[in-house]
């Protein structure tokens, strides 16, 4: 009894393991597809009064025009005439836009372009053993490094610290890994020990 106990509960858990993540991922996707559909409402609208067709395909192509459109305007971006109007449009009118420069700096960390850390660390706060991960977030001349300690598994809240090198021990790893060490509360944080350990040996050689 205990035995098939066990199986069923091992077995439930597993499915769920799989299971749950899916279903997740499938109910974002559907509200992400709802929240841009209804953004393009008009355009829609406008396409099926115009050709008669189903709003699912109607939907789908305004979509693709607004993926090809934004392909055409990064291409532009990238010649000399596209980026000087971009730059001189963002200084004189967008940036003056209560706001802007804030959405600017999410959407760029968003999609790659920009990533606020520079260095996966770990460092003593306490000026003893105790060791936290953390990232590099600036550096100043005189050898302060600033350093924010995110919390686990909410990595986007933490705390700002500002050590001197010796209290900083940098790792070989890259942020995405660490970042996802945080979020799953230290699991897989062998690379960062291993890393921080042969480091230790390194400097003591």
């Amino acid at each position: 009894m205990k035995r098939f106990k066990s199986f069923f509960k091992t077995s439930l858990i597993g499915g769920i393991t799989v299971i749950l993540p899916m279903f997740i991922f499938v109910m974002v996707a559907k509200w992400l597809f709802g929240w841009v559909t209804d953004i393009i409402r008009p355009l829609t609208s406008l396409v099926i009064t115009q050709s008669h067709i189903s709003k699912f395909i109607a939907d789908a192509l305004i979509l693709a025009l607004m993926i090809i459109g934004c392909f055409i305007i990064g291409v532009i971006v990238k010649t000399q005439i596209g980026q000087f109007i971009h730059t001189n449009l963002e200084k004189r009118i967008l940036k003056i836009a209560p706001g802007y420069s804030i959405i600017k700096e999410t959407v760029m960390q968003l999609v790659g372009k920009k990533f606020p850390f520079s260095d996966v660390v770990l460092v003593r706060i306490y000026e003893n053993n105790t060791l936290l991960t953390g990232f590099i977030t600036d550096t100043h001349p005189n050898g302060i490094y600033t350093v924010f300690v995110p919390t686990s598994p909410n990595p986007t809240s933490g705390y700002i610290y500002h050590l001197k090198s010796e209290f900083i021990y940098h790792i070989d790893i890259p942020v995405e890994e660490a970042m996802r060490s945080i979020i799953t509360c230290g699991t897989g944080s062998g690379k960062i020990i291993r890393s921080y350990l042969k480091q230790i040996e390194i400097n003591n050689n």
